[in-house]
């Protein structure tokens, strides 16, 4: 494949995966101890890959689970954040500045917190309590992330009886490492013309739902936006017809992320209505591409995952279509703000 090294990628998915028993261990401590309710604390791109999660919990477990900015929560605390709540904290840097800021507060409060980091020698890699460190890259980040975030929803089901299936299904994400490279294999001949078609206009609609809206949401702002300076405007699929639809018209670019969890009927209502009125529609769905080796539950859990296993290749073909590498930046780490 284009600029791509499969055994660095299998490796460093493999490392999200065996962070499992680190992650039950942690989870089922904390419940039996007394933990009242769970916090992901993520900040920007890494924040919105936590969101599958969140949703999934939010939909099948009576646990209580939230989501915060820690630029915000810093500044006020939360009534819900207290010495009995578990705290999620990812961070591919370990040294987000908002993060970093929080994690001292959090240790204030006195709160069991889970650092999901990259690099180990960081303020978020040395202060979790336990910090699960698995070193990854911009390039294969994502995965891991929706692999480990996951694994912590699973965990909070099983601790609390609500899931029968825990053990199975961590059994069968030790085959996702590979199944993501299969999904790989399986996208790179047609990521060059879906590159093309970023590459082809400064501007792009981007809609999905379910678990397909948080990667909807991460490719345009912290891909496209980010890294290769492209005006996006995403929108939750189930928001489009409030507003947003008003903007489609020819030559305008919408491009729909469809995957294979309960939600997707609300993905085919914008696929009916988009053909009719902009000649600039794309689609691309994680069923065409994920290997039917991995069960439908698995596949549909871990849907984000494969769709930005197949963004990666297509950024790849796009970084050099346009000449304009992923690690290019204006202002981001360059200057104070």
């Amino acid at each position: 494949m284009f600029n791509f090294d499969e055994t660095r990628f299998v490796g460093i998915q493999k490392g999200a995966v065996d962070l499992a028993p680190s992650i039950d261990k942690t989870i089922a401590s904390a419940i039996e101890a007394g933990a009242t309710n769970l916090y992901f604390l993520g900040t920007g791109g890494v924040a919105y890959l936590m969101e599958p999660a969140v949703q999934l919990l939010h939909r099948r477990s009576q646990f209580p689970v939230f989501k915060d900015y820690p630029a915000e929560l810093v500044i006020t605390g939360g009534v819900n954040l207290n010495a009995n709540s578990i705290v999620v904290m990812p961070s591919l840097s370990g040294t987000t500045k908002e993060s970093v800021a929080m994690l001292t507060k959090l240790k204030e409060v006195g709160c069991t917190v889970i650092t999901l980091v990259g690099h180990a020698d960081t303020p978020l890699g040395i202060g979790g309590n336990p910090a699960l460190v698995n070193f990854a890259e911009d390039d294969t980040s994502s995965e891991s992330f929706y692999i480990q975030s996951l694994l912590v929803a699973l965990s909070v089901m099983k601790a609390r009886g609500e899931i029968d299936n825990y053990d199975a299904l961590v059994e069968e994400m030790q085959t996702v490492p590979n199944a993501l490279l299969e999904a790989k294999r399986a996208f790179e001949p047609k990521a060059k013309e879906f590159a093309s078609i970023i590459a082809g206009s400064d501007y792009h609609m981007f809609t999905g739902a379910g678990n397909m809206w948080p990667e909807a949401l991460y490719y345009a702002t912290c891909i496209l936006e980010e890294m290769q300076w492209i005006r996006t405007r995403p929108v939750h699929a189930s928001d489009f017809f409030h507003g947003p639809l008003e903007l489609i018209e020819k030559g305008v670019s919408l491009i729909l992320f469809r995957g294979e969890d309960d939600y997707d009927a609300l993905a085919e209502r914008v696929a009916a209505f988009a053909p009719g009125y902009t000649d600039r529609f794309t689609v691309i769905n994680t069923a065409d591409y994920a290997p039917r080796s991995l069960s439908p539950e698995m596949r549909a859990l871990l849907s984000p995952a494969v769709m930005a296993t197949l963004l990666e290749r297509l950024s790849a073909h796009l970084e050099v279509m346009r000449d304009h590498p992923l690690v290019t930046r204006r202002y981001y780490k360059r200057v104070a703000y």
